[in-house]
């Protein structure tokens, strides 16, 4: 048990999501009551079920974070921006976005930081955080997508969505913190289960989880803090 990270203090830096097709209302209406339950920093969502997790968390301290250009990346810059402002509209604190990933890869960087900056703005007053999709990059590609992001303005930098070939990784994280420096934050999710995947990568530099394993992590926590 790494006494730093209690299952209060972890739940705090948890985003606890549900992502999948099948959702249902009944789902995610669960989700929203487990957030308050268990204290997590925020629930994540697909943009649909926006003003439902707005109106189901407002006697909380929870937070609505959504879905933008889900899951490739691959969507125009003006739908982008259109999709994350009606989020925002509709109750959303905080914008998950994925960046253009086949104009990162082929080294088009200007246009991936356009592609962040118009969402950034249309997002506003809430954060985005750039999901970069680390399992297609380079190292030098996941160096040059955290840069165009905190050029852009993004609060966060994330590794994944979730949805691609592989998830967070501790060395991930350490390249992405060692890239973006003080000035902004690293979102680690895809891939983690158990307390121990949580505080690892906390350690390497995150400064928030997303996990749809959320209620079994802190649950660990509980027990391994009981023991």
């Amino acid at each position: 048990m790494n006494k730093k990270w209690t299952s209060q203090m972890l739940a705090k830096v948890i985003d606890h999501t549900l992502l999948k097709a099948t959702a249902t209302e009944d789902q995610i209406k669960a989700l929203c009551a487990e957030a308050k339950e268990f204290g997590f920093k925020a629930v994540c969502i697909n943009p649909y079920w926006v003003p439902l997790c707005a109106r189901e968390l407002a006697d909380s301290d929870v937070l609505v974070a959504t879905v933008v250009g889900f899951p490739l990346g691959a969507n125009d810059s003006s739908i982008k921006a259109e999709e994350a402002r009606l989020a925002v509209a509709q109750g959303a604190d905080e914008i998950d976005m994925v960046i253009n990933i086949g104009k990162a890869k082929g080294g088009d960087w200007a246009t991936v930081q356009d592609d962040i900056t118009a969402v950034v703005h249309a997002s506003k007053p809430a954060i985005v955080k750039a999901i970069i999709e680390t399992c297609y990059l380079t190292q030098e590609e996941k160096i040059s997508a955290c840069r165009a992001a905190i050029s852009a303005g993004a609060t966060f930098v994330k590794t994944s969505t979730g949805f691609g070939t592989g998830g967070a990784t501790v060395e991930d994280i350490s390249l992405m913190k060692k890239t973006i420096g003080e000035g902004a934050y690293v979102k680690a999710s895809g891939g983690i289960k158990t307390y121990e995947d949580a505080v690892s990568m906390l350690e390497a530099g995150a400064s928030r989880i997303g996990a749809s394993a959320g209620v079994a992590i802190i649950r660990e926590a509980e027990t391994l803090e009981n023991k």
